[in-house]
């Protein structure tokens, strides 16, 4: 519900500055409104300009049919469109403000995560919530019991903060980074693919916000050409489960010439966590 509520209010600011670039542009449109008349394939555009908004006497002849708009003045046909589209958007942005400003107060007061939230917390152990708010989902995903990678137990040496054990020392960087940053992750969980394959990708994270699973692979021996291959392969293999980077795949990389990047893939992992 937090995360709707953001979006909410992230949607009104778009639409207020919006408005604001609106209402600035109503100041400068030209007189008149624009008549368009269509023959066949051919498309005609006209000046009207009601005897209301003329900068000359009211008096004037009135024009419904308004003046035919040129080619070598289609600047003119622009702006007098524009100015038709400026003030059903405002109108309807306006209205689009008032209604999300209601809905976010009204969130605010009452909703169906606060029910529980508002319990006493000796209630709140024997209840099973019907809607897991974000606290209960993430500990429920960090409890779960899953089958890890059973390749080379041994050769995980190196320590997390977490208490885990991993392969290499820019993993335990890694691991240590999510722990700072408040992102729930398993290390090396299986994950099944297409035709009952199991990856373990090298870490498993929790966007709590979209309670979406985002895997993290680190390519560490590229200057391997064996390696690289199999990363690839492995790449390809995502790719046909539907597992994309930028999507849900996140790839970190290190070579004899192009070291870790830390504050780089920290940078990255904040901006894509949102954190």
């Amino acid at each position: 519900m937090d995360e709707y509520i953001e979006s909410l209010k992230q949607r009104v600011n778009i639409v207020k500055k919006a408005v604001a670039s609106a209402e600035n542009d109503a100041l400068h449109f030209p007189e008149g409104r624009m008549r368009v008349s269509q023959s066949g394939k051919q498309v005609r555009y006209y000046h009207v300009i009601p005897p209301a908004e003329r900068s000359i006497s009211p008096a004037a002849p009135k024009d419904y049919s308004g003046t035919y708009i040129r080619a070598e003045n289609i600047e003119l046909a622009k702006r007098l469109a524009q100015k038709d589209y400026n003030e059903s958007f405002l109108k309807t942005a306006r209205d689009e403000i008032r209604i999300l400003e209601f809905s976010i107060r009204s969130l605010l007061q009452k909703n169906t995560d606060m029910v529980y939230r508002q319990l006493d917390p000796r209630r709140q152990r024997l209840v099973v919530p019907y809607i897991l708010t974000d606290e209960l989902y993430e500990k429920q995903w960090k409890d779960q019991v899953f089958r890890s990678n059973p390749f080379m137990p041994e050769g995980k040496i190196y320590d997390t903060r977490n208490g885990e054990k991993v392969r290499s020392k820019t993993e335990a960087i890694l691991a240590d980074m999510f722990l700072e940053l408040g992102i729930p992750y398993h290390y090396e969980k299986a994950l099944m693919l297409n035709k009952g394959r199991v990856r373990y990708p090298d870490f498993t994270m929790l966007k709590i916000k979209t309670r979406e699973e985002i895997y993290l692979e680190h390519f560490g021996l590229l200057d391997d050409e064996g390696y690289r291959n199999k990363c690839l392969h492995k790449l390809d293999e995502y790719r046909n489960n539907g597992i994309f980077p930028g999507k849900n795949l996140i790839i970190t990389y290190e070579s004899s010439e192009s070291p870790f990047d830390i504050l780089g893939t920290r940078k990255m992992i904040k901006e894509l966590f949102r954190v």
